[in-house]
């Protein structure tokens, strides 16, 4: 940049793309009074036009091209807040993501606007018609009765995917114009209102039109009820809506309508938000028992020395309750409150309970809701109207806080705080913690199984650490049974994938009016299908894996890239008349156990049943209210999800999850099974878990059995150490990912030699093939890298990006993506 300073004023502005730097543009003299980072503006970029986020304001003019103006500004205060603005930083360096990335994965979509290319005809059109082929006429005609196109909706009208090339020609030919329209995708909610007319706000006057309503009984009461209920001549009036003017009275719209015709009564609209605001009664919350209040204490106390606090609380243990007196304390201070949760299946039912504390103070944020509430609750924040306790899933990480002073992660162990694809790939527990240092708040980590990183660094002394031991209300732990499948297939005892052990307990707990979950972390009908005869098994033609077979749609899907076809009824490489279902997914447990258990209410929750935000709620609901008698499910079951009349929890297959090839597979194993069995168990009776494996004297099967985290921790820790991984090493995973399999091997083979020559051999392994070694038509590579805890870790990171820049300057490998995961999962 050009050190010299000119009067006039620029603005580096962030784009929502993948772009490695800010870009700047000149401010023009009309905007410099109110110009300030962190407002929205409409900027050029090539022939788009973008929401761009101010990043700083300077007199430094850029030295190496010549600069934009700014089109508009679309704020008149900044959507952005200082705090958030140094937390987008840390997120960028941090994870190596351009600030594009974190910028797109931080606003709601309705904060961005986008432009779309409009096509309209020319005034004088018809001097060239003569010229017009029959394909550019199909255009005109389009375009005659329309102020103007977009070319998606003129694509659909003339019935071609493509039109651009017709569309050049007439615009060579000087018939068409295309511009750009600024498309802005959140829209305030507005609704109309009822008001009475100006010309009647005179008694003497409203008198005469009573007289004349005399034979319209229905318009005159409509009428008289709307002036009680409004107040139209007291001090304190009331704004009614047609819409609640209606339902209270029962009148049709025709008689609404007839008032508004004479001149009596008027319509008007008016903005109302789509958050319910109204104030709720709230309710005493549950007093602590001795063993909570202790917890509660401790973590008073640790505060006073540490800014984050690790409750290892068992399932069960009333953890939520501790919450509860915390967030209390922190709103006495007129600080924020953000509630982190690893799955949005959770929000549903605590949002019941804490509302009942909290009331009208608590917003809940998640990807579920349309995007225009995610706006209306960022501008809640923003405009400090009343949430002052966000309930949400990691994106909550990204709002406009002002004041943090509490920020607690629930089941802080969760792989899902981790963002995988697209970046920024952010860890919401590890960012939880910098956001709560950047507002000078603390942070409270829950978990019954910790995560190892988390338990050593409360070991360690960086965090506190709080143990709760005992299930609330002194309900027994669950008794777990490991059953020997393998044994019983030897005997052949087996039905299907259900041995006779839990089908007889789960008939016992039917039979007592008790529920029970069957837990199979696997959702659709099958893994695969195959044929018997040649061994054919139908893959993705996109990815490399097989397709999953979803019997209730009657389709085969591929669950990376959504590529989907119909079941075959023969084999479509020998013409083979049957094909076999391999393995098991949730949809066939519950078919299976429905034929099983003819009389038993069935319900299912994975991914493809919980796909809306009412689908969630409906079955968590039902499963309370003792509706479902057996609830089939993924891991969202595992996560916290609090039922009472649950007396029997089946693990279908403990072995698949020991068995993944990842150094975290123990760990998540132990956590799972031990989360997923603390939702058995009732006051007064004890809860079983059935865990059906083929080992059942593996170390991770015994300590789940005995409910010993401290055993499968020291376990684990002495493997890490010994195998060099967390916490002992920091992990940076590159990815490498292009059409061509030969372009991506050279790449990666390259790419891996000069991080040899960085780190030495010992660091740096690979390349290798991933557990999919293709997605969506692009060949991957990764390489993984170890970097001692102690080492510095942005110099490591330095150094991998100059590489990488190194390799994308070879013309063989331009269109080579290279993707940095810091601290995979």
């Amino acid at each position: 940049m050009d050190t010299s300073l000119s009067q006039t004023k620029y603005a580096d502005v962030i784009l929502p793309l993948p772009l490695a730097n800010v870009f700047t543009y000149s401010v023009p003299v009309e905007f410099e009074p109110i110009l300030k980072t962190g407002m929205r503006v409409m900027v050029p970029v090539q022939k788009k036009i973008y929401t761009g986020i101010v990043y700083s304001i300077h007199l430094i003019k850029p030295e190496k091209y010549e600069t934009k103006d700014i089109i508009s500004v679309l704020d008149q205060y900044p959507i952005i807040r200082r705090p958030q603005m140094q937390f987008w930083e840390w997120i960028s360096n941090y994870y190596q993501a351009f600030l594009g990335d974190v910028y797109k994965a931080a606003l709601p979509s309705g904060l961005k606007l986008e432009s779309e290319t409009q096509v309209m005809l020319r005034v004088n059109y018809q001097e060239m018609e003569e010229q017009f082929s029959t394909r550019e006429w199909k255009i005109v005609d389009a375009l005659k009765n329309k102020q103007s196109l977009s070319i998606k909706e003129l694509e659909k009208n003339i019935g071609v995917k493509n039109a651009l090339p017709v569309l050049k020609t007439l615009l060579e030919k000087e018939a068409v114009i295309i511009a750009e329209k600024v498309i802005e995708s959140y829209k305030p909610k507005k609704e109309d209102f009822v008001r009475l007319s100006e010309d009647l706000r005179d008694e003497d006057k409203l008198k005469a039109v009573f007289d004349k309503l005399n034979r319209s009984k229905k318009q005159l009461d409509l009428l008289i009820f709307y002036l009680n209920a409004s107040g139209a001549f007291q001090k304190e009036k009331t704004e009614l809506s047609k819409k609640s003017l209606l339902e209270t009275t029962g009148a049709s719209t025709s008689i609404l309508n007839g008032l508004v015709e004479k001149g009596i009564l008027e319509l008007y609209k008016k903005e109302i938000g789509r958050l319910n605001l109204s104030v709720v009664e709230t309710h005493e919350r549950n007093p602590l028992n001795p063993f909570q209040q202790k917890a509660y204490g401790e973590i008073l106390s640790l505060y006073q020395q540490k800014n984050v606090v690790l409750l290892h609380g068992v399932t069960s243990s009333g953890k939520t309750e501790i919450y509860i007196r915390l967030i209390e304390d922190t709103l006495k201070l007129g600080r924020q409150v953000l509630y982190l949760l690893p799955e949005i299946a959770l929000t549903s039912q605590l949002t019941t309970r804490l509302k009942k504390v909290f009331g009208n103070k608590l917003g809940v944020y998640h990807s579920k809701f349309p995007d225009a509430e995610r706006v209306e609750i960022w501008n809640n924040l923003l405009h400090d109207k009343g949430y002052q306790v966000i309930l949400g899933v990691r994106s909550s990480i990204f709002l406009p806080f002002k004041d943090l002073g509490l920020v607690i992660v629930d089941e802080e162990h969760e792989n899902t705080y981790k963002q995988y694809d697209p970046a920024p790939r952010y860890h919401a527990r590890n960012a939880a913690i910098v956001l709560g240092n950047l507002h000078g708040g603390k942070v409270l980590l829950g978990t019954a199984t910790p995560s190892i990183e988390s338990y050593n660094n409360a070991l360690m002394g960086k965090f506190g650490l709080v143990e709760l031991s005992q299930r609330y209300e002194e309900i027994a732990m669950p008794e777990i049974i490991a059953v020997d499948v393998k044994e019983l297939r030897r005997k052949k005892q087996m039905k299907s994938m259900y041995s006779p052990q839990l089908l007889e307990r789960m008939q016992q707990a039917l039979a007592d009016k008790e529920q029970v979950i069957l837990f199979q972390n696997r959702r659709g009908y099958a893994p695969y299908i195959e044929c018997p005869a040649c061994g054919y098994i139908p893959k993705c033609k996109n990815c490399d894996v097989s397709l999953t077979v979803h019997k209730a749609f009657h389709a085969l899907t591929c669950h990376y890239c959504g590529y989907t076809e119909t079941i075959p009824t023969k084999c479509p490489k020998c013409d083979h008349d049957h094909i076999d279902t391999k393995g098991l997914g949730t949809e066939r447990v519950e078919d299976e156990i429905q034929e099983l258990f003819p009389e038993a209410r069935i319900s299912r929750m994975d991914l493809d049943t919980t796909r809306t935000k009412t689908a969630y709620e409906k079955i968590i609901s039902d499963f309370e209210r003792q509706k479902v008698d057996i609830l089939v499910g993924t891991q969202m079951i595992s996560k916290g999800l609090d039922f009472e009349h649950v007396s029997l929890v089946g693990i279908l297959n403990a072995d698949n999850m020991l068995n993944y090839p990842d150094f975290r597979a123990h760990e998540r194993a132990f956590q799972l099974m031990a989360q997923v069995s603390g939702r058995a168990g009732r006051k007064n009776k004890q809860g079983t878990v059935i865990l059906q494996t083929s080992n059942v004297n593996h170390p991770i099967i015994q300590q789940v059995i005995n409910n010993d985290y401290k055993a499968m921790f020291t376990l684990q820790m002495e493997e890490r150490k010994a195998f060099k991984y967390p916490p002992y090493y920091r992990l940076i995973y590159v990815q490498l990912k292009h059409r061509d399999l030969q372009i991506v091997n050279k790449a990666s083979h390259y790419m891996a030699e000069k991080l040899r020559e960085m780190f030495g051999t010992v660091r740096v392994l690979g390349p290798d093939n991933p557990p999919v070694t293709r997605i969506q038509n692009l060949f991957l590579k990764r390489i993984m890298i170890k970097i001692e805890a102690e080492a510095s870790n942005e110099e490591a990171k330095k150094l991998i990006h100059e590489v990488s820049q190194d390799i994308l300057s070879l013309d063989l490998f331009k269109s080579l993506q290279i993707n940095l995961d810091v601290d995979p999962m």
